[in-house]
């Protein structure tokens, strides 16, 4: 039996290879490296979580998000990716269920804008008065002065830039009177672009029952921004703006973090979260990026970017035909000559995945022969592309050259030809 003595001494030792085999582990933990720049400077303590709107997080391990019904999983609520050039969705997450648009319903406002502008309705220079209830909207404002004339460019820097709710305010009563017939306006818009699940409240995309969009609906308005008023999307790219001795930031974080990044529109409410509809342009190549119901600001940013990052790298678009090439040739009926050359008007693309090599079917559709004279560029059938994933797509044919109508002799002789010697071809 130990005596108390030795139970002491046991005691002791067994006390001190608890703190030798502690003090490392207390001393990592501790450990602070910018103690080192700082001298004597008490470390802060560490937070449990980081701020919402922090700098970018962990990322995520790919096999761990949510999955999508078409490419590959997202944190986003509702997600879609798409080629406009061939039409080919890369990304699908629920895009067809309703969402609320948030300032993603400011595309729409524009758009309407873009539109009068193009038609000659209104210019640049146009001055729009300031209501009270234009100076009164809460959020994200442009901070217009009441009683105030303010220019359409000016509301248009300030509805893309700031995301000013007064600017569109301002926008839907100078253009129809009051907000609620605005509001009708743009969705009767939306039908006629062809977004079936849009219905759009007030100008600003501000909280309101039965306000609704989806992500297929905004990448399709997005689209057609950037296809029809190419000379006016370029505001979307604008960085910063200052209005009223105000600077602001665009809250577009992908205008300055990823390449190619030429817009469009952020948006957040706290029924929907946040989201972003975003276009990118790499070697004459775009995609269109629709994403909502994310968490924060920072994991939009960190989300939005990734994605566009994939789509790009994932995915490459071979040329089928370039513009002018000649994909079929067509009979034609007393003519100078006896077939006219079917060109496409612009190139025809596929995607696919990177490396992957694609050969679609092609067939070309036409009532022939063509009765001659044809003038070049006169619209004579199409071409259908079977693609990988069975879609079809068509593209306009048209003449490719000049074909003159025969003489009159030149007829007589065809016509007996065709009758005498028809059957035998």
């Amino acid at each position: 039996m130990l005596s108390l003595n030795d139970r002491l001494r046991h005691l002791v030792a067994l006390l001190a290879a608890v703190c030798l085999i502690g003090a490392p582990i207390a001393a990592s933990s501790q450990q602070d490296p910018s103690s080192k720049r700082q001298g004597q400077q008490k470390p802060t303590k560490p937070r449990a979580t980081p701020p919402k709107n922090n700098a970018a997080a962990a990322p995520v391990k790919p096999e761990a998000l949510p999955p999508s019904q078409i490419g590959i999983g997202t944190l986003a609520k509702y997600a879609f990716m798409v080629d406009p050039q061939t039409s080919t969705v890369l990304l699908f997450k629920d895009a067809d269920k309703p969402m609320h648009p948030s300032s993603m319903a400011k595309m729409m406002t524009l758009y309407i804008v873009f539109e009068e502008l193009k038609a000659g309705r209104i210019k640049l220079d146009t001055k729009f008065l300031v209501s009270e209830r234009a100076r009164n909207m809460g959020g994200s404002r442009m901070f217009v002065e009441l009683g105030s004339e303010v220019s359409v460019e000016d509301l248009i820097k300030g509805m893309i830039v700031l995301s000013g709710n007064d600017a569109c305010v301002v926008v839907a009563e100078g253009l129809s009177g009051n907000e609620d017939s605005f509001a009708a306006r743009m969705t009767a818009k939306a039908r006629e672009l062809g977004m079936t699940g849009s219905v759009f409240k007030n100008s600003s995309g501000w909280p309101a029952e039965g306000q609704w969009t989806t992500a297929r609906d905004l990448a399709l308005l997005a689209w057609r921004t950037i296809e029809e008023f190419p000379d006016l999307y370029r505001y979307y790219a604008e960085t910063s703006w200052t209005y009223n001795n105000i600077k602001q930031d665009n809250r577009n974080r992908l205008l300055k973090l990823t390449p190619g990044t030429d817009g469009l529109k952020t948006g957040h409410t706290e029924e929907g979260g946040y989201g972003q509809t975003t276009s990118a342009v790499r070697d004459g190549r775009r995609l269109i990026l629709v994403v909502n119901g994310l968490s924060s600001m920072a994991e939009r940013a960190q989300e939005t970017s990734r994605l566009v990052e994939w789509g790009f790298r994932e995915t490459a678009n071979t040329t089928v035909f370039r513009a002018g090439d000649t994909v079929a040739e067509a009979p034609v009926w007393l003519g100078s000559q006896d077939t006219v050359p079917l060109v496409v008007a612009r190139p025809v693309q596929i995607t696919a995945p990177t490396g992957q090599a694609v050969t679609p079917r092609v067939v070309a559709r036409f009532d022939g022969p063509i009765n001659a004279p044809i003038a070049k560029g006169t619209p004579l059938g199409t071409a259908a592309l079977t693609l990988p994933d069975n879609r079809v797509v068509e593209y306009q044919l048209l003449a490719g050259t000049d074909v003159a109508r025969r003489g009159v002799f030149g007829r007589v002789t065809g016509m007996i030809q065709h009758y005498l010697f028809g059957w035998l071809s």
